[in-house]
């Protein structure tokens, strides 16, 4: 497995920055990553959908009191921890960032760039400045391959990079038609690693096609509402297409748990959105809850990643910055002069901020970027 990103997703957050290297699809393994068949219907109509947010005016009072009037980029730098170095609000980033007309994409940053403070009829502006400060060395873009290892990776693209390849929340019309594991050759009730087992329903699929083998978990209510969102998908294994037909069979390879009959299955996929996110605000009024959480009994904190009841149909999208609140306890006043009227609720309190990264049409899911306090299933989530 090869790397070649300036950071991917480093511990701070994931980022908008690369080094001119290979995509998204070529980190995971050697063998080519296959685009998965949408997780859910398609989204609501565009006219139907929220509208955009509108654009920020930022001004002097949102920048950092110590902002610097040039930063130099370092490998390992990240789009969320440039912003943080200029601005109080790192979703404001595309508010001020002057792209120059001399780069072509002006969302890929490189070692050795030099961003520059400015301003522009009073209001500050973010650019790439060309010239270099002395002792500064100009990366140009090549492709340059090393082992990855842990150090290189960080903390947050371990987080997420499950999210981005295997389902963890699939539809209910997903799940009813997604194919299952029938049998195998030695009639065994258990499989793992190694072993060769029969599928029905894999139509369409090709040799060497790879697959997330997951048994359906829990059902995702809306809290408010009660609709269902969809099942949580409990991972078991990944598979390799070895010969087509129906049934046809696979290789399980990876196995994290057993894998039983009944287990469907789903093409493994990085998601059209691969590792870059800009941080940005949705559109006004955007307000949800938090409806699970992975790897956690009760509660997660930074870096750990939650699910939300909004999706694309409610214009939600990659990058999107959302400010997690818990809703004040209910408490008795024993100490009120008047005996009516001593139940208490307390004010909402401001616990931490996530960014999602992956959509789906009813929920999406969202890594915690910053958290003052644990964050909890039923949590509030708004605009920033």
């Amino acid at each position: 497995m090869n790397r070649c990103f300036l950071a991917m997703i480093t511990g701070m957050t994931t980022a908008a920055l690369s080094s001119g290297c290979v995509g998204p699809r070529e980190i995971y393994d050697d063998k080519p990553v296959v685009s998965a068949k949408p997780l859910y219907a398609p989204a609501a109509p565009a006219s139907a959908a929220p509208q955009p947010a509108p654009a920020v005016t930022v001004t002097s009072d949102d920048l950092q009191a110590n902002a610097p009037e040039t930063y130099v980029v370092k490998k390992g730098d990240t789009l969320w921890g440039i912003a943080k170095h200029f601005l109080k609000n790192p979703w404001y980033w595309p508010e001020i960032w002057h792209s120059n007309p001399d780069i072509k994409n002006p969302h890929l940053i490189y070692p050795g760039d030099v961003i520059s403070l400015y301003y522009v009829n009073g209001k500050p502006r973010l650019g790439i400045n060309m010239k270099q400060v002395p002792g500064s060395t100009r990366l140009q873009p090549k492709i340059r391959t090393y082992p990855l290892d842990e150090k290189d990776v960080g903390i947050a693209i371990q987080a997420i990079k499950p999210f981005l390849i295997r389902p963890q929340v699939v539809a209910e019309e997903t799940l009813e038609s997604a194919p299952h594991v029938l049998d195998s050759r030695e009639a065994r009730l258990i499989y793992g690693s190694g072993d060769e087992v029969y599928v029905h329903g894999l139509n369409n699929a090709w040799a060497g096609q790879r697959f997330s083998v997951f048994r359906p978990g829990k059902k995702l209510l809306d809290p408010k509402t009660g609709e269902l969102l969809g099942y949580e998908a409990t991972h078991a294994s990944d598979a390799e297409l070895i010969r087509e037909g129906e049934p046809a069979t696979i290789e399980l390879q990876d196995s994290v748990r057993e894998v039983l009959r009944g287990d469907r299955l789903l093409p493994l996929d990085p998601g059209p959105e691969g590792f870059y996110f800009i941080p940005h605000a949705p559109a006004p009024a955007t307000e949800g809850n938090i409806v699970s959480l992975f790897n956690a009994l009760s509660q997660v904190a930074q870096y750990q990643v939650a699910v939300v009841n909004l999706g694309q149909r409610n214009g939600m999208e990659p990058g999107h910055v959302l400010e997690i609140h818990q809703a004040g306890r209910t408490v008795t006043d024993h100490f009120h002069r008047d005996q009516k009227d001593r139940e208490v609720a307390l004010p909402t309190e401001t616990s931490g901020l996530m960014m999602i990264f992956r959509t789906f049409d009813k929920v999406s899911y969202g890594l915690i970027m910053e958290s003052d306090h644990p964050i909890r299933i039923g949590d509030i989530v708004t605009g920033p």
